[in-house]
């Protein structure tokens, strides 16, 4: 059975650096996957991809030692059973207010006897080995997203809930239900509580900690705070930001229609 690296590092006390698809390309995240993150997350809750592009995005991200994982769209049991197939190496799981809704999430990830997941892991064989039936229960992580006003208050309730590994905050949804902002790096006094809160409570139930982060500066803050698995925007975001910052630094001083001193790479 391939180990699952984000759980090595976890051991050993350290915090993952995840990254963020959501771009419908095996080219792009081939490309993302040269970046040397700890691990790759297919969107197939916000980004542009479906099931068939998510298995390309895994083929692609197998062309290095990176730990694919996915998000899915809902807390459903169908999606998430055919992305472990596929080879996903975790779940990140959204919207998830209550321990039965918890419960039936790691369900879907599990085999019998503690869960109801099928057997039938076509890919997740060839990627992950022969003996991936025999191991998967206790080597796929199970992510269940903590974003709402809800969440928080059944928060003890669904960290203790058997099999799940760890939790991710979704801090625009989180701001928002709590009524703040719905942004990425949370700022407000309140929101910040929140985050610090489920930290603390990750901690006293002996999980981890995952959030998403709009920056490299917010990343290692919440590593600060005790969060484990931490990601950086996401593939068109960090595409945008880097065509956006290469225009403007073209532009100053007048340098717009200037012609290049050297020849082409290409």
């Amino acid at each position: 059975m391939r180990e699952n690296t984000v759980k090595s590092i976890w051991k050993k006390g350290g915090a993952a650096v995840n990254g963020w698809l959501g771009i419908p390309s095996g080219v792009a995240a081939e490309g993302m996957a040269q970046g040397g993150w700890d691990s790759l997350t297919a969107d197939l809750q916000h980004g542009l991809i479906d099931y068939q592009a998510a298995v390309s995005l895994f083929q692609a991200i197998a062309t290095t030692p990176t730990i694919p994982l996915a998000r899915v769209p809902w807390n459903e049991p169908g999606i998430i059973m055919k992305l472990l197939d596929a080879g996903a190496f975790g779940i990140i799981c959204p919207m998830v207010n209550s321990r039965a809704e918890c419960e039936a999430f790691v369900g879907a990830c599990r085999y019998a006897p503690v869960g109801y997941r099928s057997v039938g892991p076509t890919r997740a064989n060839w990627l992950h080995g022969a003996d991936y039936v025999k191991n998967a229960n206790d080597t796929v992580l199970t992510f269940a997203m903590i974003e709402t006003k809800k969440a928080m208050e059944n928060l003890d309730d669904i960290l203790s809930t058997p099999g799940l590994d760890a939790v991710y905050v979704g801090p625009a949804d989180l701001g928002l239900s709590l009524g703040g902002e719905p942004r990425g790096d949370q700022t407000d006094p309140k929101i910040v509580d929140a985050i610090q809160t489920i930290v603390k409570a990750c901690k006293k139930h002996k999980i981890h900690a995952g959030i998403h982060c709009g920056s490299t500066d917010y990343a290692k803050k919440a590593i600060g705070w005790g969060f484990q698995f931490t990601t950086i925007l996401a593939d068109n975001a960090l595409l945008v930001n880097a065509a956006k910052a290469t225009v403007a630094a073209m532009r100053e001083g007048n340098t717009t229609g200037a012609k290049s001193s050297g020849g082409s790479m290409y």
